[in-house]
């Protein structure tokens, strides 16, 4: 009877909630498996608790099962599949996407040659003109970058989801306390980031914890105030070799190997499973995990755009807009004037401020315009998928050039 009880207790404990361990956090089982974003987070947040309990219970059905509880061919099957479920998740987490947020390498442009094609995009953060590159495929799998030393004396890690083909450098603290972030899980194709120090979840795209959204706020989801949303730093793409010409002092981010040979291999396989599934979602229409919740057919999903939030209003434009309109738009975003400029020299599209009054009829990649010196716009999202961006900000304005009418602001 005992053995009965803890056998069939323990089976259907263990096995649901590794199978929803799975579901959730598993990463690839959202290829075939569509899960609510608020089960993600749930099980983000209570992670420990809910695996404690479910290896508990496994334990619970294997000790029934030694008291002659259940039958042999139902323990041998849960046991197989609960082990893969919980083992293979917390590997894929925590092993898989472990992140270099504090330990980062950065090389100089000499050794990072060796690494990264010539043509090859880059997201670039300065500060201080402390300039650091970082290519999509170096970032691909440890997603946060940095390092103790920061950058031109400033905490700044830059975080990348390459299922949004986004890349934001960010201050990893919220009002003032200092944060220790994690990749656990995406969704709407864009990270969702956890807080181990308070549980929190921080959608990538956003920057602040779930809990402090603003649920009145109308347009652009927005925190409750700005001091709990982590500070961005204005992040840019250009070409490599642009990169080499613009910044010859500056630091370039390599993922080098680990010289554990096993650590090396398993990264290996890593590295082509997350490369099969990154190529698919730049080539296929549809997005390889189709967990959306928002379509807009204005524009081909995987159309590439810069964006950018100010106030409760929000505009991407596409780069051949900008190219066409002879690389330059003049148009203003949340009551702000902004210069959205194409520079052929250093193969970068970037967003300024231009708080002169005056359209601009000239914009340098270094902000240098007709009307002065421009300063980058911090909240430009550069280059991601248009269908993310809309996940995410589905009130957006396209391609938008001019002053704004009060309905396209609404």
């Amino acid at each position: 009877m005992l053995g009965n009880l803890l056998f069939y207790a323990g089976l259907l404990v263990s096995f649901s909630i590794g199978l929803v361990y799975f579901r959730d956090l598993g990463d690839i089982s959202q290829m075939v498996i569509k899960t609510k974003r608020e089960s993600t987070v749930r099980f983000m947040k209570h992670e420990y608790k809910l695996v404690g309990t479910g290896l508990s219970a496994t334990l619970a059905m294997i000790v029934g099962y030694v008291l002659g509880g259940g039958v042999g061919w139902l323990f041998w099957v849960a046991l197989v599949l609960t082990v893969f479920f919980f083992a293979f998740t917390w590997v894929w987490v925590h092993v898989g996407l472990r992140n270099q947020k504090d330990k980062a390498q950065y090389y100089p442009i000499d050794v990072a040659r060796d690494y990264i094609n010539p043509s090859a995009s880059v997201m670039v953060v300065v500060n201080n003109g402390h300039a650091r590159a970082h290519s999509d495929a170096q970032m691909m799998r440890p997603h946060l970058a940095g390092n103790e030393q920061g950058l031109g004396g400033e905490d700044v890690i830059m975080t990348y989801c390459a299922m949004a083909n986004l890349g934001v450098g960010y201050t990893p603290s919220i009002d003032g306390q200092k944060l220790n972030l994690e990749v656990l899980a995406q969704h709407g194709n864009n990270l969702i980031l956890r807080d181990n120090n308070t549980g929190e979840a921080i959608q990538h795209i956003y920057g602040f914890k779930d809990k402090d959204a603003d649920s009145s706020a109308e347009g652009v989801t927005c925190p409750l105030r700005p001091a709990l949303a982590m500070k961005p730093w204005p992040t840019f793409r250009m070409s490599f070799r642009a990169f080499q010409k613009a910044y010859p002092e500056g630091e370039v981010f390599i993922n080098m190997p680990p010289k554990n040979i096993a650590l090396r291999l398993f990264d290996m396989v890593m590295g082509i499973v997350f490369g099969w599934g990154i190529e698919r979602q730049h080539h296929e229409a549809a997005p390889v995990m189709d967990n959306m919740t928002h379509s807009d057919d204005r524009l081909p999903n995987k159309t590439y755009v810069w964006g950018v939030t100010v106030g409760n209003d929000a505009v991407c434009w596409t780069d051949d807009f900008v190219i066409e309109n002879d690389n330059l738009v003049n148009a203003t975003v949340g009551g702000r004037d902004v210069v959205v400029s194409y520079d052929p020299k250093f193969e970068s599209l970037g967003v300024w401020y231009n708080d002169s009054g005056k359209p601009v009829a000239t914009c340098d990649f270094w902000g240098n315009s007709d009307q002065g010196q421009l300063t980058r716009v911090e909240s430009l999202r550069a280059g991601l998928f248009w269908h993310v961006w809309v996940e995410f900000f589905p009130t957006t304005d396209i391609n938008r050039a001019g002053k704004a009418t009060q309905e396209e602001v609404a």
